[in-house]
């Protein structure tokens, strides 16, 4: 098969929601139609003993959330598909965001009895940032929830695009009896018994139990009215972001999510040309070429090791092959090369534009690095970093673990859920993150992945700005509005709070504040 029929089989996406959304659920339901598991986990089912199959991490076991990015490849209707199952826990959302960079699409999970909700707000600006397709599926409505026409509004008026419902729902609760599936032209009809029985729009006058019931007919009129003054479907809109096909359903009953699923692998992308510093490249290109966009440490702690996952942009991945490191030069061999249903690995022998594929990393990878093969040199355009919000210096509680507190520190870094930043003269460690829970998972896993008990010293919320190198004045900071480092030796202010921040503007007007996320929002919407 040609590496363009390869390219054209790969359905790479990402599934974003709030948490307790449904995500996970319809993850292990999409893996069960692909015949990867026999049974879904009960999410957070502690009494069972079961757990999600993509949380792997034992602290996501004893925590009930997701806190890293999964990857779940296998094959499905003669497409190749690779799901990427997001944190929906905002203190781990600077992980979701370097994944949406390696995906072509991305499924969004609303809780139908809450709507949009904070999170599912930030990811999609992100999204549209980055021109990413989305599909909607309105999940939970085996429960009483919000009307549907409302919730279309809501992804309109806050989300600022169309909506085009594939699917209608008939009632939701106890009186849930279904979806008119517009696309294919068919009546789904709910058992509540995992079941689902399609009856074609021509056959629905013999089922006069359904269509003569009071809530099919209230969404009968609902769908006439869509159907006049509802938007067209266009799917070249859809493949720029600008509209969102709408499924309704439940992942948990489970009910509607193989009607989605069928719908939107046949709409979804194949991969397409990605931005480098050459210019664009083609997923059809005969030359091997990919970008990490995460690393990994201790997915297996007997081993101790490390994986690096590539998104595959260009040519055709091989095991063994020798590839270019972009930000060196230098080569490596790709001798152990996996992928993946959560922790559950397969040696990998090939792969094409679209596949992610784990690497063993000898510790010299950096996310953001672009791997190819041929004579021309060229990275991928620079993953997105978001800066911290909050501080705290970090210690070995036993100074004689000072080898293995190092290693932890240096190894968790590189994953890019915590920065790390060396105060000069002083010699502190400070670790900056996102949210709270990023700090308890990195004390967890030093303790338990590095045994190393660390004693951490918040600094609190603080504000921080990279600064050029040629206006640092020592003088200038103190404890207050902290002067740091970087692990690339960036000097960073870390200000106090907005107060201290616009009064050190004023006092120094000619200083240049960088604030990496306006850098990375400008980036984003002018490529």
């Amino acid at each position: 098969m040609s590496i363009q029929e390869e390219v054209g089989k790969r359905r790479t996406f990402a599934i974003i929601s709030h948490p307790d959304a449904g995500k996970t659920t319809m993850t292990e339901k999409m893996l069960l139609f692909g015949n990867m598991i026999r049974s879904a986990g009960t999410v957070k089912g502690k009494k069972s003993g079961k757990f999600a199959t993509s949380d792997w991490m034992e602290i996501e076991k004893q925590r009930g959330i997701s806190v890293t990015s999964s990857v779940m490849n296998f094959p499905y209707r003669g497409y190749q598909v690779n799901i990427l199952d997001t944190p929906g826990h905002e203190d781990f959302s600077e992980d979701t965001y370097r994944t949406l960079t390696a995906v072509d699409a991305v499924v969004m999970i609303i809780d139908a009895t809450k709507g949009i909700e904070a999170q599912t707000l930030k990811l999609f600006k992100v999204c549209r940032m980055r021109g990413i397709p989305i599909f909607t599926f309105m999940n939970k409505l085996d429960r009483e929830g919000r009307e549907p026409f409302d919730l279309l509004e809501e992804i309109e008026t806050e989300l600022e695009i169309e909506t085009y419902p594939m699917t209608w729902p008939v009632g939701m609760g106890k009186r849930f009896e279904g979806v008119f599936d517009r696309h294919n032209e068919q009546f789904v009809r709910f058992s509540g018994d995992e079941r689902e029985e399609y009856i074609p729009y021509s056959e629905l006058d013999q089922h006069p139990e359904l269509t003569e019931s009071p809530t099919y007919k209230e969404a009968e009129d609902e769908l006439s009215l869509v159907d006049e003054a509802g938007d067209t479907f266009e799917i070249e809109k859809v493949l720029r972001g600008e509209q969102t096909p709408v499924f309704f359903g439940s992942a948990l009953a489970p009910f509607g999510v193989e009607t989605f699923f069928d719908t939107f692998i046949d709409m979804a992308p194949a991969p397409t040309p990605r931005k480098s510093t050459k210019g664009l490249v083609s997923p059809e290109n005969e030359e091997f070429s990919g970008f990490i966009f995460k690393i990994q440490a201790n997915m297996n702690p007997k081993h101790r090791d490390r994986v690096a996952f590539v998104r595959v942009c260009s040519g055709k991945f091989e095991r063994g092959m020798s590839v270019t490191l972009g930000r060196t030069g230098k080569a490596f061999k790709l001798a152990q090369s996996q992928q993946f249903v959560a922790s559950s690995s397969n040696t990998v022998e090939e792969g094409y534009a679209g596949d992610i594929i784990g690497i063993y990393d000898p510790n010299v990878y950096r996310i953001g690095d672009t791997l190819l093969t041929g004579k021309e040199t060229f990275e991928y355009d620079e993953l997105p970093q978001f800066p911290p919000e909050q501080f705290k210096k970090v210690t070995a509680k036993n100074v004689m673990k000072s080898k293995q507190f190092y290693k932890g520190i240096e190894q968790l870094v590189q994953e890019g859920a915590i920065q790390l930043f060396k105060r000069p003269y002083f010699e502190d460690y400070i670790i900056g993150a996102v949210g709270e829970l990023q700090f308890e998972v990195f004390e967890y896993r030093m303790k338990h992945e590095y045994n190393v008990d660390i004693e951490l010293t918040p600094y609190g919320e603080r504000i921080p700005r990279w600064l050029k190198e040629d206006q640092v004045d020592t003088s200038l900071f103190d404890d207050r509005n902290m002067l740091v480092e970087d692990r690339e030796g960036n000097k960073v202010a870390l200000f106090k709070n907005d107060f201290s921040l616009r009064w050190f503007i004023d006092k120094h007007p000619d200083m240049d504040l960088i604030d990496l996320f306006e850098v990375n929002q400008y980036t984003q919407t002018n490529e």
